[in-house]
């Protein structure tokens, strides 16, 4: 699909509005989240502002969410891979058979 110069600027401005709002709300939430928490990990105690500890927390999800996505894509993308090779075959072979009465 391929857009004209107007919607291009119309995608540009909404992308730019929505980044703004997000380090706005971002921003805020450090503001109102600023209590120090201790996080202890048995070997370490680290003290960290709670919004730094739950964005640190929800970033670390995104990254392993995308990871896990990424092995179940590269999965899906070689059992495809393996199926159109098997449908090119089959493909072959079909075409090897004789029609009845030609």
């Amino acid at each position: 699909m391929r857009y004209c110069g107007e919607e291009l600027r119309v995608f540009k401005v909404v992308k730019f509005v929505l980044v703004v709002l997000f380090l706005i709300v971002g921003a805020a939430f450090a503001i109102i989240n600023d209590q120090p928490v201790d996080l202890d990990l048995y070997f370490l105690i680290a003290r960290l502002p709670l919004s730094l500890l739950l964005l640190l927390a929800m970033g670390g999800g995104i990254v392993l969410g995308a990871i896990v996505s990424a092995f179940y894509f590269m999965r899906l993308r070689q059992e495809n891979a393996h199926l159109r090779r098997q449908n090119k075959l089959a493909g072959k072979e079909l075409g090897k058979v004789p029609l009845n009465g030609h």
